[in-house]
């Protein structure tokens, strides 16, 4: 369940960086009732910029499977092992 605070408890730092640092999911802040922000942890931000990432690599791959860029897979294992094979 996400956690959403007021901006008001923003002042208190010690109390937010213990609720990020705790909890491995972000924390919604909110101005006069309205979504207004987002705080997390460093290793939070990091997972979440790890998993766009991958799912960048997967719409970019499927893009290319769409356009017929295909290559067998004893294929690439071939190229992968000449290549890192030293």
């Amino acid at each position: 369940m996400p956690k959403i605070i007021p901006i008001r408890d923003l002042r208190d730092t010690t109390k937010i960086s213990e609720m990020c640092n705790t909890s491995n999911e972000p924390i919604f802040v909110t101005k006069n009732g309205y979504g207004d922000m987002v705080v997390m942890s460093i290793s939070v931000y990091e997972q979440e910029l790890a998993r766009a990432d991958m799912y960048a690599k997967i719409m970019e791959g499927k893009a290319q499977a769409d356009n017929g860029e295909l290559v067998e897979g004893k294929t690439a294992l071939s190229e992968l092992r000449i290549k890192y094979a030293k």
